[in-house]
C-alpha cells in the first residue's frame, strides 16, 4: 500500500486521514456498539475478529463517548460524511448507560461493568473504584458530549465528578490500577491526565458560558507547570516516575516515549489557547528528545519503553510495573504512533519547524505500513506488534482493543488540517 504523502500538500494529507478514519476506523467501532444496553464492546482480540467478553471497562466507555461526540462535531462542520445524528445517538445512549450504572454512592466511578451495567470486581476482593483513570475518562466523555450538545445538566455532572476526583488526588486517596505507583513516588501520568481532563472541561465550560470556566483555566495552567517543574529532565526528556527514596531503579530510570509525546501535545493545546509561546517551544524540545530516545533505528517505529539513554531498560523488577517495562520494552504498539502523528503535526502547525514535518513523515510511513488491518472487511488496526512489527496477542493495560487513540488523533488531525 502506497501511503507516502507530500507533507506540504495539506489537502492530500487531510483527504488521506479523513478517508482512513471513515473507511478503516469508525466503521469497525460502529459495529461494536451495544444497541440494547448502551456503550461499546471492547474486549476484542488484537486482530479484531473475536469477542473475548461482553464486560465493559469504564475507561473505554468514557473514551468512546468522547470519540462519538467529537465525530458528531466534525460532521456538523462538514468534515465527515455521515450525519452527526449517527454519532450523537450512540454517544447519548452510552452517556445514559454510564450515568445509570458507573457512579457509585461515594461519587467514584466503578472500574468494570458487565454488559448490562452491573459493577464487577476486576481484582477479587479489591472493590470497584480501583482506578481514578476511569473517573478521568468519564469526565472527558461527559465534557465533550455536553459541549457538543449544549447539555448544561451533564456538564454539571462532569464538574461534580471532577471536584470529587481532584479532592481524592490531593488527599492521596485515589488508586491507579492496573499498575499502581509505589508509595513515596509520583507519576507523570497523574498530572498529564489531569491536564487533559481540565483543558477539555475548561473548553466545555467556556462554550456554555459557565461561571467556573476561569477556575478550570487556572487548574489547567497549574497542571502544565507541575509537569515541567517536576518531571522535565536536563536533556529535555520527560521522567515517567520520580521517587523520594528509590533512585536508580527501573521505575525512575525509564522513559515512555509515546507517553511523553502525547503529554506534550496536551501542553501545546493549553499553551496555544493561552498564548504561552515559550511553553510550546519547550514542549517541542521534549517531543524531539522523546522521539530521538524512542525510535528504533533498526526496524523502525517507537519502542514502548527505553531507559534514560534510549537503551533497553535493565534492573531487578520488584513491581508489576517494572516487570511490564522489562518484558515489553521493545514492542511496537498503536497508541504512541498515533500520538506522535498528531503531536508532530500540531507542533509544525504552531511553529513551522521543518524537523517536525520530517518526524511526521517518518512516523506516518512506518505506521501505515505496519498497523492497519490488511483485511478491509475487519478494519481498524492490529494494534499490538513485536519489535519487527509482527502481530502479538498481548494485553496492554486493559484486556481490550482500545477505541480511543487512533480515532482521537485522526479526528484531531482532520480538524487541524482543515484549519489550514
Amino acid at each position: 500500500m502506497q501511503t507516502r504523502m507530500l507533507p506540504e500538500n495539506s489537502a492530500d494529507l487531510l483527504a488521506f486521514y479523513t478517508q482512513h478514519l471513515e473507511q478503516q476506523i469508525l466503521p469497525f467501532w460502529l459495529k461494536q456498539v451495544d444497541h440494547e444496553h448502551g456503550g461499546v464492546f471492547t474486549c476484542i482480540s488484537n486482530d479484531g475478529r473475536e469477542h473475548i467478553s461482553n464486560d465493559k471497562f469504564t475507561w473505554s466507555q468514557g473514551r468512546f463517548v468522547w470519540m462519538m461526540a467529537r465525530a458528531a462535531a466534525l460532521s456538523q462542520k462538514g468534515l465527515l460524511s455521515k450525519p452527526s445524528s449517527t454519532y450523537l445517538k450512540i454517544a447519548e445512549k452510552t452517556v445514559s448507560f454510564l450515568e445509570q450504572n458507573v457512579i457509585m454512592e461515594n461519587g467514584h466511578c466503578a472500574y468494570l461493568l458487565d454488559a448490562k451495567g452491573k459493577p464487577k470486581e476486576f481484582l477479587p476482593g479489591e472493590g470497584h473504584d480501583i482506578s481514578y483513570f476511569a473517573d478521568c475518562f468519564v469526565i472527558l466523555g461527559f465534557s465533550e458530549y455536553a459541549r457538543v450538545t449544549k447539555d448544561n445538566r451533564l456538564l454539571e455532572k462532569a464538574l461534580e465528578l471532577y471536584d470529587t476526583l481532584k479532592c481524592r488526588l490531593e488527599m492521596g486517596q485515589a488508586r491507579s490500577e492496573p499498575y499502581p505507583i509505589p508509595e513515596g513516588c509520583q507519576a507523570q501520568a497523574r498530572f498529564m491526565i489531569m491536564l487533559n481532563v481540565s483543558q477539555e472541561l475548561e473548553a466545555a465550560l467556556y462554550d456554555l458560558g459557565h461561571l467556573r470556566a476561569n477556575e478550570l483555566t487556572a487548574d489547567s495552567l497549574d497542571y502544565l507547570e507541575m509537569l515541567f517543574g517536576t518531571f522535565l529532565a536536563e536533556d529535555n526528556s520527560l521522567k515517567e516516575i520520580i521517587c523520594a527514596d528509590k533512585r536508580g531503579t527501573i521505575l525512575t530510570n525509564h522513559r515512555t516515549p509515546g507517553h511523553a509525546i502525547e503529554c506534550m501535545w496536551f501542553v501545546m493545546e493549553t499553551a496555544r489557547q493561552h498564548g504561552l509561546k515559550g511553553r510550546v517551544e519547550q514542549a517541542i524540545k521534549v517531543v524531539k528528545r522523546s522521539f530521538e530516545l524512542g525510535w528504533d533505528s533498526v526496524h523502525g517505529g517507537l519502542f514502548r519503553f527505553v531507559d534514560a539513554h534510549g537503551k533497553a531498560p535493565k534492573g531487578d523488577a520488584k513491581t508489576r510495573f517494572e516487570q511490564l517495562i522489562l518484558e515489553t520494552w521493545d514492542t511496537k504498539i498503536w497508541w504512541p504512533h498515533s500520538e506522535a502523528l498528531y503531536a508532530s503535526m500540531l507542533g509544525f502547525h504552531l511553529t513551522g519547524d521543518p524537523e517536525l514535518l520530517e518526524m511526521h513523515q517518518k512516523v506516518h510511513d512506518y505506521t501505515f505500513a505496519t498497523f492497519p488491518h490488511p483485511d478491509e472487511k475487519v478494519g481498524e488496526w492490529i494494534q499490538i506488534r513485536d519489535r519487527q512489527g509482527k502481530p502479538l496477542e498481548k494485553v496492554v493495560a486493559l484486556p481490550v482493543k482500545d477505541p480511543y487513540h487512533i480515532a482521537r488523533n485522526l479526528l484531531l488531525m482532520v480538524e487541524l488540517l482543515a484549519e489550514k
